[in-house]
């Protein structure tokens, strides 16, 4: 557009001219072109005026006149020539020229500060020359019609501006316009107090004290308390006291903090140069009353604001931003501004301005520790209390700083928990509430008086206590703080279920954080101590054959809850060290669970990614200058948006060494600091990092699992004592070997900041069967959803338990064995309907092919067991009930039959009968057959 504008760029009336007009110009310019016309005449401008006017529903000016009409006529006159196809630009005609200057002498008649198309309009009516009047007398349009609706137009957008113009001739009105007065709001006791934050309001006032550059900028995380802080310095400004009951300093008590709001100044600023008026009219308002401190929220949306022509507007895209207006102000004192935005934005914009950046004196302000925000939920809870017309307890307050601290990682306190204690009150008020509607909870008028009594009371009590902090009576307040805790104890002393007054108790908190987190209520309800104290037991349910590396790893948990370690350094640092497929990933996916209680608490991180010297800088950021400068780490990032966690270095003997400088600094110092500067805290995780450098030292001194046998004693992995002490020598000289492999590959110094260095030893016999029990656990209640009962025979077991397990790779091919051989020989039988639902399906090799078969049968038909070499049925068995009295909650039985086939007569639900009465019955339990005597099949 501002290329178009350089065609009358040498007139006067150029820079006045409104959007509208400068569209019609531009439509005038078009339409010159296209008729092959070598200047821009008035007829042309007229087809602009008329193509522009689309508020009039009967033709331009309410006239009837089309522009189709209005360029026949035109074409008619002046004739019609091939279209010029060039992009230069076209010059205007002497006629147009004097038509522009006419219509500024219109504008300057009339009440409007711009040039609009009725100005350019009532110009070309005026002048008797103008060739464009000659299509209203060819078409028969009433001239005085035109002339009239133009004056009425203009009228009325002169009365719309006159208001605005008074306001401005009548005194400084933008401030009142586009800013909050938080001092007046603190006196209608419309803001929440401030608790704490003494350091940052004593610095900001520090600030503040200074002859220029008086401008402090309040930098921190979202949600810390910057705009609180603002705050705090308005109510010490109407109050004459600073926050820590110090005297107000003299320069302070005569000042007004008021907010500015971008947005609002940015409204409805049309035209242009709007804008720029209303930042000017701003700043000089703020220079002559010399008593306003303007406190801009998020104020790096100044940088840029306007710079960009809204209808050619800002500066006409010559970079004249909000910032830019009040860069001469901010550095002379003149204008006093608290500005506050977060590190990002700051880096983003402010930083990137170094003109604007040094007339800002930076003030950190921190995320506040848990103790902190405890004092500042208590100090906010009783307004709270007055809108949900509730009692917070003091259990309800410190479950939500906890539970928001651990579980809403990608927030910032005290905002997150401010937020868990409001929507918990909003929960508890609803709930009581349609507790009433329903009759669960009955009403006693004498208790509903007695509580409201009491309620009234304390408001009263804390009405008062507000004006005595309001009048500095700090004793008074202090006793009437009392005298409301009091209220307060009796009233959350009622039965949670008896009382009509809402009390916000822990579970209420626990509720809205399962809502948030996703986490079950019952583990945030569970305490840490026995959380830790179970921790063992389910960790070596779970993880087969490890006890010593479980025991390690909740000792060093242990150790990190009671406090005998460092609290700054991770909870703990263990190096998880043993061959492949021995549960090392498992148990850090298992721990997550169980200790964090959702597996999404794992930040698991392949270090073959990590192999070449460039992609370590993935983990806190590239570097600037690099590509994803600005998005972060992969490490960092993670760690950051959820604090407490454990991070998994899985393979860390692939990684590039320069790895292991991070992870010192990680296990030592408990920090990280990322590509962008920002520090993130790895004391609430928890580090692992596992490693294979033990399976060269295994596959040269051990050969695997023992030889697999048909006894009993093998299979079901009795070892006797012998076996067992040789089994841990075996696994004591097997620790020495990889510690020694340990040593030789990682450095002294990183070694030293472990907390534990565990060794997974290779699994045996016992281990790889209740590995192999607890994953067709896992297939059978899977089965069970489809209406299926699965059973596995003894010999398909131990086939499964052969081919499960290596050497090279541990159990990693367990499943996808027991995939192949029971999956896949399972679905193939539903597929083909040989399995349907209400079956029992019992799968067992087949001694004639040696391959896995599926047998199903319902309770009471004949079950085919196994084949003898010629095809035909060795023996057959029926499916029973045995249980209370034949019911359905009694284990499946397989009753042996006779040889040859057939059902026995008297075998029924209830169990056996007959001749077959003192015969043998058989479980289906897990994993196999097993006898109800004891003996095997």
């Amino acid at each position: 557009m501002q290329g178009k504008l350089e065609l009358w760029e040498h007139g006067k009336a150029a820079s006045k001219f409104s959007e509208r007009s400068i569209k019609l110009v531009m439509i005038a310019q078009q339409e010159a072109k296209n008729m092959g016309a070598l200047e821009v005449t008035t007829e042309h401008v007229l087809l602009g005026l008329i193509a522009e006017d689309t508020s009039s529903k009967h033709g331009f000016m309410n006239s009837g006149l089309t522009a189709e009409k209005a360029r026949a006529v035109v074409e008619t006159l002046s004739g019609r020539r091939k279209p010029i196809s060039t992009h230069d630009n076209i010059p205007f005609s002497r006629e147009v020229r004097k038509t522009f200057e006419a219509a500024t002498n219109e504008c300057k008649r009339s009440a409007v500060s711009y040039i609009s198309p009725e100005h350019i309009l009532l110009a070309m009516l005026n002048q008797s020359e103008a060739t464009g009047k000659r299509v209203f007398e060819s078409l028969s349009i009433d001239v005085d019609l035109l002339r009239g609706e133009a004056l009425k137009r203009l009228k009325g957008d002169a009365e719309e501006a006159a208001p605005k113009r008074k306001k401005s001739r009548d005194g400084p009105k933008a401030l009142d316009e586009f800013c909050r007065d938080l001092c007046e709001e603190v006196r209608m006791n419309k803001i929440d107090p401030v608790i704490g934050r003494e350091r940052e309001v004593a610095r900001v006032m520090q600030i503040l004290a200074r002859r220029t550059k008086n401008n402090p900028i309040l930098l921190g995380e979202p949600g810390v308390g910057k705009t609180a802080i603002a705050e705090g310095l308005a109510y010490a400004v109407v109050h004459e006291v600073a926050l820590e009951g110090s005297p107000l300093p003299a320069f302070l008590r005569s000042k007004r903090v008021l907010q500015l709001d971008v947005g609002l100044l940015m409204a409805g600023a049309k035209e242009r140069g709007e804008l720029e008026n209303r930042v000017t009219r701003l700043i000089q308002e703020c220079r002559d009353s010399g008593d306003v401190i303007l406190m801009i929220d998020e104020v790096h949306t100044i940088v840029g604001t306007g710079a960009v022509g809204r209808g050619g507007g800002g500066g006409g895209g010559g970079g004249l931003d909000i910032s830019n207006l009040m860069k001469p102000a901010l550095a002379r004192g003149e204008l006093q501004c608290i500005g506050a935005t977060t590190l990002d934005e700051h880096r983003k914009h402010i930083e990137k301005d170094p003109a604007l950046e040094r007339r800002f004196q930076p003030v950190y302000v921190l995320e506040p520790n848990e103790e902190d925000t405890l004092a500042i939920l208590q100090g906010l809870a009783e307004r709270y209390e007055r809108h949900h017309h509730c009692v917070y307890s003091e259990e309800a307050l410190e479950a939500a700083v906890k539970l928001s601290h651990t579980y809403i990682a990608d927030r910032f306190l005290p905002d997150k928990a401010i937020d868990l204690i409001d929507e918990a009150g909003s929960r508890v008020r609803i709930s009581a509430y349609n507790a009433r509607k329903v009759g669960e909870v009955r009403e006693d008028p004498k208790v509903d008086e007695y509580l409201q009594d009491r309620v009234d009371e304390r408001l009263q009590v804390m009405e008062t206590k507000d004006v005595a902090v309001r009048d500095g009576l700090y004793e008074e307040a202090q006793l009437l703080r009392r005298r409301q805790q009091d209220y307060k104890s009796e009233l959350a002393g009622l039965p949670a279920d008896g009382s009509s007054l809402p009390v916000v108790r822990c579970c209420d908190i626990e509720a809205v954080v399962a809502a948030w987190s996703g986490v079950p209520v019952e583990r945030l309800s569970e305490d840490e101590m026995t959380k830790l104290l179970r921790l063992g037991p389910v960790l070596k349910e779970r993880i087969i054959g490890q006890d010593d590396a479980v025991d390690s790893v909740v000792s060093a948990l242990c150790r990190a809850r009671v406090g005998l370690k460092d609290p700054h350094r991770p909870a703990a640092a263990m190096l998880l060290v043993g061959p492949t497929g021995v549960g090392k990933t498992e148990l850090s996916k298992v721990l997550a669970e169980q200790y964090f209680g959702t597996q999404d608490a794992i930040i698991r991180l392949d270090m073959s990614e990590y192999m070449e010297r460039h992609s370590v800088s993935k983990l806190i950021g590239a570097p600037p200058g690099y590509v994803g400068y600005g998005e972060g780490g992969k490490l960092t990032e993670a760690v950051r948006r959820r604090p407490c966690s454990i991070v998994l270095f899985d393979e860390i003997e692939k990684a590039h060494p320069d790895v292991f400088s991070i992870l010192l600094q990680i296990m030592e110092d408990g920090r990280l600091t990322d590509s962008q500067g920002r520090t993130v805290s790895f004391k609430n995780t928890l580090v692992l990092l596992t490693s294979n450098i033990g399976s060269r030292v295994i596959a040269a001194t051990g050969s695997g699992l023992p030889v697999f046998g048909s006894s009993r004693r093998q299979l079901m992995g009795d070892d006797d004592e012998a076996d067992a002490a040789v089994l841990a020598a075996e696994r004591a000289r097997m620790r020495q070997l990889i510690h020694a492999e340990v040593k030789a590959y990682f450095r002294p110094e990183l070694l030293n900041r472990f907390d534990e260095q565990i060794v997974f030893h290779k699994l045996g016999l016992r281990e790889v069967r209740r590995i192999a029990d607890i994953m067709l656990a896992e297939t059978k209640s899977r089965v069970a959803t489809k209406g299926v009962t699965l059973a596995v025979g003894p010999r398909l077991l131990e086939r499964i338990v052969r081919n499960g397990y290596s050497l090279e790779y541990g159990v990693r091919p367990l499943r996808q064995t027991i995939t192949h051989m029971i999956d896949d020989v399972l679905a193939d039988c539903m597929l083909h309907k040989a399995v349907q639902p209400g079956d029992t399906a019992f799968m067992e090799l087949s001694r004639r092919t040696g391959e896995p078969v599926c047998v199903a049968r319902s309770a009471g038909e004949a079950l085919e067991l196994t084949e003898a070499e010629d095809g035909g049925p060795l023996e057959e068995f029926t499916v029973v009930r045995a249980g209370r009295d034949g019911g359905v909650g009694g284990d499946l039985l397989l009753q042996r039959v006779a040889d040859g086939g057939g059902s026995k007569p008297g075998v029924g639900p209830g169990g056996a009968g007959g001749a077959d009465a003192g015969r043998p019955a058989w479980v289906l339990a897990t994993g196999g057959l097993e006898d109800r005597d004891g003996s095997s099949n």
